[in-house]
């Protein structure tokens, strides 16, 4: 989790240069989805309480390692980040917990995709107007297009979701046949 928070808390300070998109799109916006992925594993597995404990933990391993590897303390936009970031992670992450909670027991995939989208908006729109809001950066084309791409990688993630839920699926009936015997 602080490993995906680095890496995207960086990338997102690269627009994409190419096919006219540096208003619309940072790299960040590919990398930032794996953490929705890790949180509702983290809540299909071990529940709800389990998940918040993940977050937390890779809310204080992120923040440490943005301050300490991306944040240049000379410039306000960095800083800005980070603090956004922070933000951002700490209130969509326990919104999507709640959700996927609320939403678990319906079919496999309404819980991960629902949950994904919503904190997904919420994850864009706080770190991207407490990140750049006042300073002349295309900040809310770059959110449109940020949220449009962790939408479709919500959307990607549902397959190694799915994969996964079905490997930790086995592992425990395996775990439950070695210890009945």
């Amino acid at each position: 989790m602080g490993a995906v928070i680095i890496a995207s808390n960086y990338l997102v300070q690269f627009p994409i240069n190419r096919f006219n998109l540096q208003d619309v799109l940072t790299y960040g916006a590919f990398s930032y989805p794996i953490v929705f992925l890790i949180t509702d594993l983290a809540n299909r597995r071990f529940g709800k309480k389990k998940a918040r404990k993940i977050v937390y933990i890779g809310f204080g391993v992120g923040i440490l390692l943005t301050i300490f590897v991306s944040t240049n303390f000379q410039d306000i936009i960095s800083i800005r980040i980070a603090v956004g970031s922070g933000t951002a992670f700490l209130i969509a992450q326990l919104i999507d917990i709640e959700i996927f909670q609320r939403l678990r027991n319906r079919s496999w995939f309404v819980a991960p995709i629902t949950s994904s989208i919503i904190g997904s908006t919420i994850d864009t729109f706080l770190f991207f107007s407490i990140a750049f809001l006042g300073t002349g950066i295309p900040w809310v084309t770059l959110a449109f297009g940020d949220l449009f791409v962790k939408l479709l990688m919500a959307l990607l993630m549902l397959i190694p979701f799915r994969i996964l839920i079905f490997k930790v699926r086995d592992l425990n009936i395996k775990k439950n046949l070695y210890q009945s015997q």
